[in-house]
């Protein structure tokens, strides 16, 4: 066996872009149009072993990723993602999320952000009473 050279695990850029893009919960048509292309010309990219510097550049940005993610992340590093998230196999199964995080997100500082007004409202009337 010849230690000299280390098989490195070849790396997909097209599906890399298509399981962020799966992750983040983001369609085909959304992110076609914001690289000004057609679907069907998107469905293609996902397809392609390389892809462009420019193009890797405006996908990362659109989806608020490094390009090195989309450049490195091989099906070993997703399988693993996969693993070490998903404790319970049943329960992942066909899971498809009615909601998005972000929007749970939003929400909770809303929520957060009310209660502290109402703090300083109350705070401002106790100053308005000390008088």
């Amino acid at each position: 066996m010849n230690t000299d050279t280390v098989a490195m695990p070849r790396v997909h850029q097209g599906k890399n872009i298509k399981r962020f893009r799966d992750i983040l919960g983001v369609k085909q048509e959304t992110l076609a149009e914001k690289l000004e292309m057609t679907q069907q010309a998107f469905s293609k990219l996902e397809q392609k072993e390389q892809i462009d510097e420019k193009t890797l550049k405006k996908v990362a940005e659109i989806l608020h990723i490094p390009v090195e993610a989309i450049k490195n992340a091989t099906d070993e590093f997703a399988v693993n993602i996969i693993a070490n998230n998903c404790h319970d196999n049943s329960a992942s199964v066909n899971y498809y999320p009615t909601f998005n995080p972000i929007d749970k997100v939003v929400e909770l500082f809303e929520r957060l952000l009310k209660v502290e007004q109402e703090k300083v409202s109350l705070l401002q009337e106790a100053l308005r009473d000390r008088k």
